[in-house]
């Protein structure tokens, strides 16, 4: 099914190859004066230029040529070459029937699905999770959705922070503040004799009745600022960490309590935003490919010493700037973070094979990427191209500087949902709504509210840049934000609902009111919106669609009465056109991660 903008392209294109022009002139794109045109071409300034001929005749003889197009209904010339042109209401109504027809509502699949992983919001055991990993997960959530709806075989992977030395602190932290944890990691060298699930499982209370993920998350920066300081406590953390590497059983029982404890209040707090993973695949996984990809990439030559270190040169002799090579063997002869992320990408090889992968992660983070793919592609363990860092900026404050408590702390991500839940729903009270839904709607509509007042106000960004946090502008029910969106949603819900009740149903879609015209219009945009996004890694393509889907149904709305139209047909022709917006901006919505709720 061909958007209106491709059948016009079409059309253009074999207007001027029928004039001896090239084809590739005829690009046709959406005019930048509505008030005149729909949809505009500008090659026949190019190909006046080529040909050194009258740009305005060139596009005379193009206008011409495309006048008796059933899609047309008015073609024009403007100044020196600019063809302007406006569609049929013939061509507008049937697109809006094709559309309304498809479950789609006029996406199209990509033509070649890919195998795709993305890895986003990286989370860390015992650490709860703050405003910095906010970009990561609404951001990483929507590319997934949009890619997996593009037709794409799509993971969405957590890349769980779970080892290396911070475990050893924790260990160690833990062991100093209990003594019954001491003495576990002092008794259970190996695993016991006759040691059965039923030992395990009580050893899981015992240390779930001891040990909350508030206790890690006040233990750890403690830990790390003594082992800054203390040598000696520093060397037993390192230990720590050996024994918990090397396999040792009640080192290996408390780390994994950790990562447990640690996950459910990450799970919990994830979904609370619409945000789940396919694989919470860690760090961990990894840990037995390092040693032999070491002896691999030693093998093929790639490892070289270098100050008692190993590492692996990328550089490359048309680089315009110095690129540092990989670190893979410390002089202590520990395995580095980069190291990890080698394996992990050689881990994802061997386990899906994906075409691509995609790194959702803050924008600083550029150059240490750039050196790790360029070592995988090195080694073989992606093609190149394969891998791609998805950058973002940062969530500031209204100083400019990333968003802090007023208290000059990071905000938790727990402490911000409930942030914006209070402020939903005192909006929603201020503004009226929500008077008829019971205690628990009120709440859930609340919830779903301030998620989508999140989500949006990041998303309508273009990831790369930064955005300043406003909870007051993003909680609004007016202007470019969430919670108008699920208000115009919830409204054409309504509409719908009283339809039913007076028994109006939707019919063949007409168009004849300007109003329905800029609707379908938009309505038409949507493929292009769905490709633009998926091909530029950028959502915000989508929330502005689904913005600008929304107000021109508030204003077909008030320009168009649906249930009060003259007559039958119409009335059945507008439900029918305001069914549809509500499909395609569910969809939109839900490509972001946005749910709409069912009233207000």
């Amino acid at each position: 099914m061909t958007d209106l903008r491709s059948r016009l392209g079409e059309a253009v294109s074999a207007a001027f190859e029928e004039a001896g022009l090239d084809p590739k002139w005829a690009r046709v794109t959406v005019s930048d004066r509505p008030d005149l045109a729909d949809f505009q071409c500008n090659g026949a300034l190019i190909a006046a230029k080529a040909r050194k001929a009258s740009g305005s005749d060139i596009a005379a003889d193009i206008a011409e040529r495309l006048r008796a197009n059933p899609c047309v209904a008015a073609v024009d010339v403007a100044g020196p070459g600019f063809i302007n042109l406006r569609v049929s209401e013939s061509a507008l109504g049937g697109r809006a029937n094709a559309l309304a027809g498809d479950e789609r509502a006029g996406a199209r699949k990509i033509v070649q699905p890919r195998k795709v992983l993305i890895d986003y919001a990286g989370p860390n055991v015992a650490k709860e999770m703050h405003v910095g990993h906010l970009r990561a997960s609404i951001i990483g959530e929507a590319v997934k959705r949009i890619y997996r709806f593009a037709g794409d075989e799509v993971l969405g992977d957590a890349h769980f922070g779970d080892w290396g030395f911070q475990m050893g602190l924790l260990i160690v932290a833990c062991a100093d503040a209990d003594p019954a944890i001491a003495s576990l990691l002092e008794d259970l060298v190996a695993e016991p004799p006759g040691f059965t699930a039923a030992d395990e499982q009580a050893i899981d209370a015992d240390l779930s009745a001891r040990i909350a993920l508030d206790d890690l998350d006040r233990l750890y920066p403690a830990a790390a600022a003594k082992a800054k300081a203390d040598d000696d406590y520093r060397e037993r953390a390192r230990r720590a960490t050996a024994e918990l590497q090397a396999g040792r059983f009640g080192h290996r029982l408390i780390w994994r309590h950790f990562a447990q404890v640690t996950r459910a209040a990450l799970e919990r707090d994830f979904h609370a935003l619409g945000v789940d993973f396919d694989l919470w695949r860690g760090e961990s996984d990894v840990d037995p490919l390092i040693e032999p990809m070491v002896a691999e990439l030693r093998e093929k030559k790639l490892l070289i010493e270098d100050q008692g270190a190993q590492i692996v040169r990328v550089a490359r002799s048309d680089d315009r700037r110095e690129i540092p090579p990989l670190l893979v063997v410390s002089s202590e002869g520990s395995a580095m973070y980069g190291t990890t992320d080698l394996a992990t990408i050689l881990d994802r090889q061997r386990f899906f094979n994906p075409d691509l992968v995609l790194y959702v992660v803050d924008q600083r983070q550029a150059d240490h990427f750039e050196i790790v793919f360029r070592a995988a592609y090195l080694a073989g363990y992606a093609k190149p191209g394969a891998l791609e860092h998805v950058g973002f900026g940062t969530m500031n404050g209204a100083d400019g500087k990333p968003f802090k408590t007023r208290e000059g702390g990071v905000l938790k991500l727990r402490d911000l949902i409930d942030m914006a839940r209070e402020k939903a729903a005192m909006r929603l009270q201020e503004a009226g709504l929500g008077v008829e839904l019971s205690p628990e709607e009120f709440e859930s509509t609340a919830l779903a509210v301030a998620v989508a007042a999140l989500k949006f106000a990041d998303l309508i960004n273009f990831r790369g840049t930064s955005y300043v946090f406003d909870l007051d502008r993003f909680s609004s029910f007016e202007g470019k934000t969430g919670p108008y969106l699920l208000y115009q949603a919830v409204r054409m819900k309504s509409l719908l609902r009283k339809a039913a009740a007076e028994r109006v149903t939707a019919g063949r879609i007409a168009v004849r009111e300007p109003a329905e015209r800029d609707l379908v219009l938009l309505l038409d945009a949507f493929d292009h919106a769905l490709g633009e996004a998926y091909d530029k890694r950028a959502p915000n393509l989508v929330a502005d669609h689904a913005f600008r889907l929304a107000q021109s149904f508030a204003r077909f709305y008030a320009a168009c009465p649906v249930l009060a139209a003259p007559d039958e047909a119409t009335r059945a022709s507008r439900l029918g056109l305001a069914a549809l917006t509500l499909k395609q901006l569910e969809l939109a919505l839900g490509l972001l991660g946005i749910t709409t709720p069912e009233r207000m």
